[in-house]
């Protein structure tokens, strides 16, 4: 019964073919072409470790840098959002100077790489903006309730800075594509809903915060969703401007342990351990709203 409902087709074999052969080639190269020792023995340490002080298992270099990367990935997607939908209402808009300025900022963070884009976003925010702000000198030295959440959510006092920096940077590149989806949504809404909001007599505030807005974010929802992925990974970019996230303690344990590739691979199986949930549960989301749309 189960042979018959199970169809490969040609693609699928020459599919599964090719990875057999990759894998089987990679595992003669590391194991017999490089004569690679393994040890992966040593790897849980650095996940947890037990804390003879206090008598229990505190967690250790690759969970700090996991953390780092769901706090940036959680808040960075939060602000990208927020300046997404602002930008993307300002594309829509029919005030020139509010296209002009939405067009310019979304141009210009898609036609730049990466890498530039965190160097001066990161040195003029954390050099410029946030030290004259005094906010990681208000908390440093205080012991509160306020610290201790800013502790958990965010970074210690003395890394507030650094950490805002890249949460920023993040941000705005990630805000740019999400400025898009917003802008798709809003012009797949018909024209007979804003003829019959205007003939209501709403204003133009209340005409996309009642009728256009919510309508769009129900189609936009899931690939809004879809950049929270995207940005969980963009956010090993950061690693580069010394923010410890998961890949930057990855490459500093690699440098002191020479375990390259039990580390890349656990770093690897902790990545996807973020991301194939969070598809999937995409996946589902754009189903369940392709339904309510039909």
């Amino acid at each position: 019964m189960l042979k018959k409902n199970i169809r490969l087709k040609k693609s699928d074999v020459i599919a599964g073919a090719i990875l057999l052969i990759a894998g089987v080639a990679i595992y003669y190269r590391v194991e017999i072409g490089l004569n690679y020792n393994w040890n992966w023995d040593k790897i849980p340490q650095f996940l947890y470790r037990f804390d003879d002080e206090s008598g229990r298992w505190v967690s250790n270099v690759l969970m700090w840098g996991l953390f780092n990367t769901v706090r940036l990935s959680i808040f960075g997607t939060i602000l990208a959002i927020i300046l997404g939908t602002i930008m993307g209402i300002c594309r829509s808009s029919k005030v020139v100077f509010l296209r002009l300025v939405s067009g310019t900022y979304v141009e210009t963070m898609r036609n730049l790489p990466p890498l530039v884009i965190i160097f001066i976003v990161y040195f003029f925010i954390g050099n410029h903006l946030l030290p004259y702000s005094g906010i990681g000198d208000a908390l440093e030295g205080r012991d509160n309730i306020l610290v201790t959440l800013v502790t958990v959510c965010l970074a210690p006092p003395e890394h507030l800075t650094t950490f805002l920096s890249a949460l920023f940077t993040l941000a705005i590149f990630e805000g740019a594509y999400i400025t898009e989806i917003v802008r798709a949504g809003i012009q797949s809404i018909r024209r007979g809903q804003w003829e019959a909001a205007h003939s209501l007599g709403m204003t133009k505030y209340q005409m996309m915060r009642y009728i256009i807005l919510p309508q769009a974010f129900q189609r936009i929802l899931p690939p809004m969703a879809g950049q929270f992925v995207s940005l969980i990974k963009d956010s090993s970019i950061v690693s580069v401007i010394s923010i410890p996230e998961l890949s930057f303690r990855a490459n500093e344990l690699m440098t002191g342990t020479l375990l390259t590739m039990e580390i890349w691979i656990t770093v690897t199986i902790m990545y996807l351990a973020l991301t194939l949930p969070c598809s999937i549960a995409i996946q589902k989301l754009e189903e369940r709203v392709s339904r309510a749309l039909h």
